[in-house]
């Protein structure tokens, strides 16, 4: 079993015991440390819930690697799909379409969340079937409807037939073996450098009051009260790392869901229909939203929540109308602008490894 170097700790025992935690104050300069490698965090990220498998410990090499593999279209069958088509950095590191599209143009059927600080997530997908970053890795590669693969040892062949791969997995790894561990853990090692703080709410939080306008702070009075955003979007990262059902996906007529979510991993009734909530960091340049792209704008996701939700047999007992006016819609949404900060993060390369 993987353990960490750095797991979620104040927050997972008050999450555990099933008390929010409103989005906490900004930090500034802390520093992740993974073996000699190190990341200085944007402010008002968390060292201490990072999450780094001990069985993967971060390198400048892995991130090098990582980077070229998560760009490169030739991780696909016909060379036309890279994790960073559906995971767009153009597009806050998510999917810009309703859905993912594949190879061939084949469409799935959730929209690709944002890479953005999954640093500090274990469970990955909207399911949580990833139980890390290196897991979800290798699953887009062989889905037939994503880069489709024919299997782990056809992607293997091709990228040991590329002399230049092959010498940067020896600079990563100390041997020019290519294998699926080694792919999936450089490109979590390179994900998890893709992190966002220092928004005009961290700043806000570290005492620059004149860093939100007036109606981002009635806004954030909002997120914390009324519209009681918190209760899920929690701590500083703005997530709970739990799975929910809002009814997103539930067709009255057939009274069915269109995608039962995290049942899927866990056989469970009640987590029929939920899914991952996702954080908040840049969440203006995420769009569309919910896990089927279903809701165009953040707008038409506050008032999906201002009503409870879509009603079904497995709707969160969390999700109750909000009683928000139209200007207090407008009003929390502008706030959730003021959660955009600048992406830390490398971009495509250059050049591709020859």
């Amino acid at each position: 079993m993987k353990t960490s170097i750095h797991r979620i700790r104040v927050a997972t025992t008050f999450l555990a015991l099933g008390i929010a935690l409103a989005p906490t104050a900004a930090r500034a300069d802390e520093e992740v440390v993974s073996g000699s490698w190190k990341m200085t965090l944007p402010r008002g990220l968390q060292k201490d819930a990072a999450f780094v498998p001990e069985s993967n410990p971060v390198s400048d090499a892995k991130i090098e690697l990582g980077r070229d593999l998560y760009f490169d279209t030739r991780l696909s069958k016909d060379d036309t799909v890279s994790c960073a088509t559906c995971h767009a950095p153009e597009h806050g590191f998510a999917e810009p379409r309703k859905t993912s599209q594949g190879v061939g143009g084949k469409l799935g059927k959730r929209n690709a969340p944002t890479v953005i600080n999954r640093l500090f997530s274990s469970n990955q997908f909207w399911d949580g079937r990833a139980d890390d970053l290196e897991a979800q890795a290798k699953g887009p590669i062989t889905n037939p409807i994503e880069m489709a693969m024919d299997s782990p040892e056809a992607v293997v062949k091709k990228l040991s037939a590329i002399a230049g791969y092959k010498a940067l997995f020896k600079k990563a790894y100390g041997s020019d073996e290519v294998s699926m561990d080694r792919i999936a853990d450089a490109i979590a090692s390179y994900e998890r450098t893709v992190v966002s703080g220092d928004s005009a709410w961290d700043r806000y939080q570290a005492g620059d009051k004149k860093a939100l306008t007036a109606q981002q702070v009635r806004g954030l009075e909002l997120f914390n009260g009324k519209a009681n955003c918190a209760t899920c979007h929690a701590s500083f990262n703005f997530s709970d790392e739990n799975f929910h059902n809002l009814g997103v996906g539930w067709d009255e007529s057939k009274k069915e869901l269109a995608d039962v979510g995290r049942f899927e991993v866990t056989k469970a009734d009640t987590d029929k229909g939920a899914f991952k909530t996702p954080t908040l960091r840049n969440i203006s340049q995420t769009g569309p939203y919910m896990h089927d792209g279903s809701e165009a704008t953040l707008r038409e996701v506050v008032v999906l929540y201002n009503r409870g939700g879509n009603k079904n047999p497995w709707l969160s007992p969390k999700m109750k109308p909000l009683g928000l006016t139209e200007a207090e819609i407008d009003d929390l949404v502008a706030f959730l602008g003021a959660l955009d900060g600048e992406v830390k993060a490398q971009g495509k390369p250059a050049t591709f490894p020859q």
